[in-house]
């Protein structure tokens, strides 16, 4: 057991911490506000009117994205719904909407290509999961992202030696606040909720903090222009540096 010292806040008898990834983990927000305008523009190029109001939806702002919008904190699916609504607002028919906006994502995403190539380690990050495992601390990654982007990007930057467990969103767990996803996490990590920590950089994260009734909340809010309001965290924290291991 690890005793986690941040600013204030003292965590005592931690066994394991998760990670969130977009915005955590990865430094996300070129390539997510990159993702969104190509996204809009391409629903657009069909459905001429939408692109600002998906734009707006999706959270971009100027040169910035709001790490509090759909593109920064939604997962794909609740993206594709509601760009699909904007869509059949036009009159389209939904179905009609859902696979036009399905096919203008996965054209999009061929565009970036592997997502994990645009999306580096926030600073600072690595040393602390070094520190965490040194202590003998297990590491988990939940995101909203999918598994498949997630193994990816743990496979990316040689992560995966240091995490035990990684879970995205799927069809079965479609958030990462999905009861039987905690629970499968929880079993896999062989360890108890309260001697759990979670470190990320969105509400959802202190969702899951409080649903699986953990430890205690980290807010990460140095991997966007506009930092995210996490007054609800434990603690909050702009570098990683800040989260001490005793």
């Amino acid at each position: 057991m690890a005793t986690i010292h941040c600013h204030e806040r003292v965590f005592e008898g931690i066994e394991a911490v998760i990670f969130d990834k977009d915005g955590t983990l990865a430094h996300s927000e070129s390539l997510l506000r990159y993702l969104a305008q190509r996204r809009a523009r391409l629903v657009d190029a069909q459905v001429p009117g939408v692109e600002a109001p998906l734009l707006l939806a999706f959270g971009v702002e100027d040169s910035w994205i709001n790490p509090a919008g759909l593109i920064a904190v939604a997962t794909r699916l609740e993206d594709e719904i509601a760009a699909a609504a904007y869509v059949a607002e036009t009159g389209r028919g939904w179905m009609e909407a859902r696979d036009l906006v399905r096919s203008a994502f996965a054209e999009a995403d061929q565009a970036i290509g592997r997502k994990a190539d645009h999306t580096p380690l926030n600073p600072g990050v690595l040393e602390l999961i070094q520190r965490l495992v040194a202590a003998q601390v297990k590491l988990a990654v939940l995101s909203s992202d999918s598994s498949l982007n997630v193994q990816d990007f743990l496979s990316r930057y040689a992560l995966e030696p240091y995490f035990q467990v990684a879970c995205g969103v799927d069809a079965e767990h479609p958030t990462k606040a999905s009861p039987n996803l905690l629970h499968q996490l929880f079993e896999k990590l062989d360890v108890q909720p309260a001697q759990t920590l979670i470190i990320g950089d969105s509400l959802s994260d202190l969702e899951v903090a409080r649903q699986a009734k953990l430890a205690g909340s980290i807010g990460f809010t140095g991997g966007w222009t506009i930092p995210p309001n996490l007054s609800a965290a434990d603690v909050t924290v702009a570098e990683f540096s800040h989260v001490k291991i005793l």
